[in-house]
């Protein structure tokens, strides 16, 4: 079984800052990639950054040159820095993976998402 499990959300001030991160566990072959999707009230889900196992990343155009996404293969961790947080970054954000749990098993997995809350 594979779990993916997410930290490091809350309220911030806008202008400020966050990090996610987000640990892939369980039955893991291998990972493809792992990205942020985010929720907001009323809307509907979107990718926010992704990054493939070697390391090519793309983003939201919203988010381009103020979010960053990373990620420790080794640890099967992806992280999200946040800056200049705006209140539209307000969301749910969700971790996912596109991996394999066994040489013949490929997937999709999420994460349960961490609240975001960007105002002063």
């Amino acid at each position: 079984q594979v779990q993916l499990v997410e930290s490091g959300g809350g309220l911030v001030q806008p202008g400020g800052s966050l990090r996610l991160s987000c640990a892939a566990s369980g039955s893991i072959f291998s990972i493809d990639a792992m990205g942020w999707y985010r929720q907001a009230l009323g809307k509907e889900r979107e990718l926010v950054a992704g990054i493939t196992s070697g390391g090519s990343t793309n983003y939201a155009d919203s988010v381009k040159g103020r979010f960053t996404i990373s990620r420790d293969n080794a640890k099967n961790t992806v992280y999200l820095q946040m800056n200049s947080l705006k209140p539209e970054d307000t969301a749910v954000y969700y971790c996912n993976a596109d991996l394999r749990s066994s040489w013949y098993r490929r997937g999709v997995y999420w994460g349960q998402g961490t609240q975001v809350t960007v105002s002063s």
